[in-house]
């Protein structure tokens, strides 16, 4: 089996059901503190492709950095949007949970039950 991997972010409860629901099923998944280490941008335009979403469908719009750095703007380019998520990793939707070439968003948590 392929490694799973969940971008997690401690502080996060969806995040951290997520996380035991793996545990759960006798999964040791690797931790990403998406925090801590954002994902590059590269993989953050991997994820979208296997979410099928686009940038804005990953981000949280309500966060205070997605006004203050102006990401709502309708003219951004996919490019500069996944630039403003990895600069600004708050703004990534967690948990996100990647396993067997597949990625899920872990809301509600047992969505990642979906791709195991």
């Amino acid at each position: 089996m392929s490694e799973v991997m969940i971008y997690h972010n401690p502080k996060c409860s969806k995040s951290r059901q997520a996380l035991q629901l793996l545990f759960d099923q006798g999964i040791t998944p690797k931790v990403i503190e998406y925090l801590k280490t954002p994902p590059t941008a590269e993989q953050l335009l991997e994820i979208l492709q296997l979410l099928n979403k686009e940038p804005r469908d990953l981000m949280r719009q309500q966060e205070p950095e997605y006004q203050h750095n102006k990401l709502d703007n309708p003219e951004l380019s996919q490019g500069q949007l996944i630039a403003g998520m990895h600069a600004h990793p708050i703004l990534i939707e967690r948990p996100i949970v990647l396993a067997k070439g597949k990625a899920i968003i872990g809301r509600p948590p047992e969505k990642v039950l979906e791709i195991l």
